[in-house]
């Protein structure tokens, strides 16, 4: 079975894999395996650019998005002409001659990853470039095009050590073809500064506690007083302890279910 490995933490948001896709796509008459894709208003490869947090504590996420090439795939379930099938290589395929243009499918596809062409009246989505691996291509055209290798294609038995790593889009598709390495988590940040000095506090050592299950993260203000808590769970509820010297500040409520900017936090080193 083939399988997609998409790597965050090395994806710049180049859009080369989105305007790879379009340029293999639009135009282009694959049948049987896809007619072409419309100039506009489809992306069977999607590259979805996320701010996070509040200037000037910001993060922008990057994250290719594709049919998932469900395990259990809904949209198989409800194509009453039987045009969407899974190959042995497990891409799922709609078959451009057998769809009749009933648009259950994009109702039924909780990613909304396939789309309807209104003018040859069918639905259309990613086929992993199938025409291309059976032409023997060894990668489609959006991994290929890809500079940072962030995007990966192959056996699933020869990435299973990556696989093992990874995780699925929480998109409600659950498992399928499509495996990410290092999906982006929240992250609490702030500036620790001294009112009375008018200076960033370097060095001070703040503590963020879980409120539920205990679990203590710790890190230093770098020299610009800036600090940095990443990778943390949704929505969690934390208290933050900050302490240089015998000075102490306490922040309460502080909760990842978005990404937190405290901003300024004044704590005064000398009375």
């Amino acid at each position: 079975m083939k399988a997609f490995l998409i790597d965050l933490s090395i994806c710049n948001g180049c859009y080369c894999c989105q305007i790879a896709c379009k340029d293999e796509h639009v135009g282009n008459d694959w049948t049987p395996y896809a007619k072409p894709q419309p100039d506009t208003g489809q992306f069977w490869l999607k590259m979805d650019e996320k701010e996070r947090g509040t200037v000037p504590k910001v993060k922008v996420s990057y994250t290719p998005l594709l049919c998932t090439h469900c395990d259990d795939a809904k949209c198989m379930e409800v194509c009453e002409p039987k045009a969407i099938y899974r190959r042995e290589d497990g891409m799922i395929i709609i078959d451009p001659a057998k769809c009749n243009g009933c648009k259950r499918c994009l109702d039924s596809c909780p990613s909304q990853s396939i789309y309807f062409n209104a003018d040859l009246n069918i639905a259309q989505k990613c086929t992993g470039c199938s025409h291309l691996i059976d032409d023997g291509w060894d990668v489609p055209r959006c991994v290929d095009s890809c500079p940072t290798e962030a995007l990966r294609y192959g056996e699933e038995s020869e990435l299973r050590e990556l696989i093992g790593k990874a995780e699925f889009l929480d998109n409600g598709c659950g498992k399928g073809r499509v495996f990410y390495l290092n999906l982006p988590r929240k992250f609490v940040a702030g500036t620790v500064y001294d009112p009375v000095e008018k200076e960033v506090v370097i060095g001070a050592t703040c503590t963020l506690t879980d409120k539920d299950g205990g679990a203590v993260h710790t890190v230093t203000t770098d020299n610009f007083g800036d600090f940095w808590f990443n990778d943390l769970p949704d929505g969690q509820a934390y208290s933050l302890k900050i302490q240089k010297d015998k000075a102490v500040r306490f922040v309460g409520d502080i909760s990842t279910a978005d990404d937190v900017n405290l901003g300024d936090i004044a704590m005064r080193l000398r009375d």
